[in-house]
């Protein structure tokens, strides 16, 4: 053990922060062994064809299982439960989580119009694509993103990685390194060019970070896990009114 206090100081946050962000690395090796057999096996057996929407449903709905087990496992084996807070929203939560939903919304689309302005535009995630109709794919999709998208992936990186990162540093850094982390996943499902998928990346720092002052501001996960989850569902309302 070393005798400098300065020295075990900075060895104790550099560890706190590797542990918060190999939670991300073990929630992505945990959903990818989920959800490939998952899907292969789902459409070995002529539920889903590949590339169908319920094949793509079928995948978004097998990775973020596995995304909750991974955090599950996480939790138990460092014994810290109390990362994840999570409780039932009260009026103000509430209020907090419309208001956020509209916030991020309106956000997004000043930073398009922005990005625009300077001549760049932002790629495009491939899970707004559908694999079939687009109408039955974007419906199932807006419930999905509030029921398990938003939920499980605040769970992930605003309450397992912010939070032990929070207990390494101030709340504006674990903010930051979190959101760049939440950003930098984000990058090998983006289609564009470079130039394209690095400003999406850009974009979803800043949507991560503001997610991450709702986690700080009222200490419940539940309210940026509602605010992300309505932010996409009405991404999709929005793609499903431009199809009908």
């Amino acid at each position: 053990m070393s005798d400098d206090p300065l020295a075990a100081a900075v060895g104790e946050r550099l560890t706190r922060v590797a542990s918060a962000l190999f939670a991300i690395v073990f929630a992505f090796l945990v959903a990818n062994a989920v959800t490939v057999p998952g899907t292969d096996l789902a459409a070995a057996a002529g539920l889903v064809s590949e590339g169908s929407n319920g094949y793509r449903l079928l995948q978004t709905l097998l990775q973020f299982a596995g995304f909750g087990v991974a955090v599950a496992g996480y939790l138990a084996v460092t014994d810290q439960w109390d990362l994840a807070r999570v409780s039932r929203p009260t009026r103000r939560e509430a209020g907090i989580i419309v208001g956020g939903g509209v916030l991020l919304f309106g956000f997004q689309y000043g930073a398009l119009f922005a990005l625009d302005q300077v001549g760049l535009s932002t790629g495009q995630n491939q899970a707004v694509v559908p694999g079939g109709d687009p109408v039955t794919y974007y419906l199932a999709m807006i419930a999905v993103s509030l029921a398990v998208v938003g939920p499980v992936e605040e769970l992930l990186f605003r309450g397992v990685v912010q939070g032990g990162i929070r207990r390494a540093f101030d709340a504006v850094p674990a903010i930051l390194i979190a959101s760049v982390a939440f950003g930098l996943i984000h990058l090998p499902a983006v289609s564009g060019t470079m130039a394209e998928q690095w400003a999406y990346v850009g974009v979803v720092v800043v949507l991560g970070a503001v997610l991450g002052a709702f986690y700080e501001w009222t200490d419940n996960v539940v309210v940026p896990g509602l605010v992300h989850g309505m932010y996409n569902a009405v991404t999709y309302v929005v793609l499903l009114w431009q199809v009908l």
